[in-house]
């Protein structure tokens, strides 16, 4: 997996920058806890954290080849290439030499072989940086589906980068600056591509490249989804759903370390422990690993809401049964929840206090990091609704027709926090929220997204709507899951792998009608009919849960108590920020829960502007 930055120069000889170098690499030491490195030439300079997963020997970093003139080039690589196999052999069957049994290597001897067209051979999760003497050019690329982040900031000479904006904040030339622009965009529930909220700073897009040289910065993109025209009848569909399945499983089954999935008892995780298993197995590798996450009390006192109509405990464990999986159960209590400490280290991880997940960023977070106590690499269910049309706003007629985003439509982000949660921006200045005029700059991003969606000629009706419904979802909205996924992984050092984001399966499911994906008259035909023999009955019939959150009121009374604790200081940062008597209402406990995302948000901001150094231009 790892963590990488850098910085590009062409006005200053680099080689004496080896201090800064260091700290904007250190920031990465929880991305890669098991070895770092730097490469400084006179232009470029490389930073390197591992976290070893392939070739744990030989797959050191920045990585350099020889190409023939007196400078190598030099890469820092993060993610995996699950076809570096394949492409080493082919490789080498044009005469490239390897070192190592690394796919970084692969990655290098690829660009050597293809040139910038290397993208097009690469199967996986990665982003990396790529140095080239010959032309004194910087290539910065990102994954497909923009599993692995990768930011870059400008500068007047060449460029900065990183995996996390905290890389880049790193460099005493940047200033954490967010105007408000960048306030909509934390607080708006959905992803603007490229948006990096911090001033100056950017987002490199999925499946795109940028170049940076001596005339500045360019990026392209190498890849999109397209519209197809689908020709395959529904049992070839439902055939190579499943063949496309078993082979991105037994791929991103390849690890020297420790491997497990992450197991929730809803279809898409059950389907993915369930392959692994029978992978594993015919390796001699079995029995598969699995976790859940629960929470003290949870299924026994379950309540159902809007969005979580069952819990996940007993389908978690029908399914382990089933598979024969050595399962865990990681349980949470509401101490572990509420802990500031543990809610801080979530902002750390992420840069910034991300509105709308709650308690699931801390639960998540503190998932991983007991899961790191034993495996060093997870497969995860992630993306499944967006790609096969999961969430339940696929299915209502109002959610597809409202001329937004349907999530928005559907208030999941004030759902996500548990019962009850309100508004998530129930607490802030009604001056401010006029300000950055949220429902605006919402409208803005749907209408650039819709533009975006690609049609087939002559679509219309149901199934244009719905292949714009689909987009928006694998363009957007699943960026947030990703990023949340991966900031809370990384934090504690465990690579999280997402089998449903092969960008083959993508494509092929993206351009399916809605017909066939409904073709049963539920959600997620296509994935049930191709996994049902995988799975117990009442698994694969159980309807959508999403990721579990707790339902225990002390939380709600611990973030009320924490925030009457952050406003009793005259200098907190947050309180010009805040409305008033929307405080006093929260404070007083008078509306139960109904503040307790919001609480959540005014935390998260005041915790943010203290301890980044935020200066917020408004």
């Amino acid at each position: 997996m790892c963590g990488i930055t850098g910085w590009i120069s062409y006005d200053q000889d680099l080689t004496t920058a080896r201090g800064t170098l260091r700290a904007m690499t250190d920031t990465m030491a929880c991305r890669g806890p098991d070895a770092g490195g730097t490469w400084l030439d006179t232009h470029a300079a490389l930073g390197h954290r591992r976290l070893a997963v392939i070739d744990v020997e030989g797959g050191r970093q920045p990585m350099l080849a020889e190409h023939g003139g007196p400078t190598p080039l030099a890469l820092t690589y993060s993610g995996e290439v699950y076809n570096y196999r394949e492409l080493r052999a082919e490789l080498r069957s044009h005469g490239h030499v390897f070192r190592t049994d690394s796919d970084t290597e692969v990655v290098l001897r690829a660009y050597l072989q293809w040139g910038e067209a290397f993208t097009d051979h690469l199967n996986g999760m990665y982003a990396f940086a790529l140095w080239d003497p010959r032309t004194e050019e910087l290539l910065l690329v990102r994954d497909r589906m923009g599993i692995k982040p990768l930011y870059y900031h400008p500068t007047a000479d060449g460029v900065l980068f990183g995996s996390e904006p905290k890389a880049i904040l790193a460099h005493p030339a940047v200033r954490p600056a967010v105007d408000a622009e960048g306030l909509a965009e934390l607080l708006a529930f959905t992803k603007t591509p490229g948006h990096a909220v911090y001033k100056g700073m950017r987002e490199l897009r999925p499946g795109h490249i940028a170049r940076v040289g001596r005339q500045g910065l360019t990026v392209r993109r190498y890849w999109a989804l397209e519209a197809r025209e689908h020709t395959d009848g529904l049992p070839a569909t439902v055939a190579h759903i499943r063949e496309l399945l078993e082979d991105i499983v037994a791929r991103q089954l390849v690890a020297d370390v420790p491997l497990c999935t992450l197991l929730s008892g809803g279809l898409d995780s059950s389907v993915i422990t369930a392959l692994a298993a029978e992978g594993l197995a015919g390796a001699g590798r079995g029995p598969v690993r699995s976790f859940s996450v629960d929470f003290t009390g949870h299924t026994e006192n379950f309540r159902a809401d809007a969005l979580r109509p069952t819990p996940d405990g007993p389908y978690a464990h029908a399914l382990a049964e089933h598979v024969r999986s050595d399962h865990s159960d990681i349980v949470l209590d509401t101490a572990d929840l509420a802990d500031p400490a543990h809610r801080d280290a979530v902002l750390r991880a992420r840069d910034l206090p991300v509105a709308g997940f709650g308690d699931g960023d801390t639960s998540l977070y503190l998932l991983f990091r007991a899961i790191r106590e034993q495996s060093t690499v997870a497969l995860s269910g992630e993306s499944a609704d967006e790609v096969f049309g999961g969430y339940s706003w696929f299915h209502n007629p109002a959610h597809v027709a409202a001329d937004t985003f349907p999530w928005i439509a559907a208030r999941v982000a004030d759902h996500f926090s548990g019962e009850g949660s309100g508004g998530r921006t129930g607490l802030l200045d009604r001056g401010l929220l006029a300000k950055l005029d949220l429902p605006g700059y919402t409208d803005a991003g749907y209408r650039d997204a819709l533009a975006e969606t690609p049609r087939l000629p002559g679509e219309s009706g149901r199934q244009k709507r719905m292949r714009e419904i689909s987009h928006l979802h694998l363009t957007r909205f699943v960026q947030m899951l990703l990023d949340r996924k991966d900031r809370a992984s990384m934090a504690t050092g465990l690579e999280v792998r997402v089998p449903f984001c092969d960008h083959r399966l993508v494509s092929y499911v993206f351009n399916t009608p809605w017909s066939m994906k409904t073709f049963d008259g539920r959600e997620k035909s296509l994935l049930r009919a191709a996994t049902r023999d995988l799975l117990p009955a009442a698994v694969a019939d159980r309807v959508k849960s999403p990721y579990p959150s707790t339902q225990d009121p002390r939380y709600a009374a611990a973030l009320r108590a924490e925030l009457g604790r952050v406003l009793a200081e005259p200098d907190a940062p947050v309180r010009p920020l805040l409305d008033t008597a929307a405080v006093s209402g929260a404070l007083a406990g008078d509306a139960g829960e109904s503040f307790r995302a919001a609480t959540e948000v005014a935390l998260g901001l005041n915790t943010w502007l203290t301890s980044h150094g935020v200066s917020l231009e408004l």
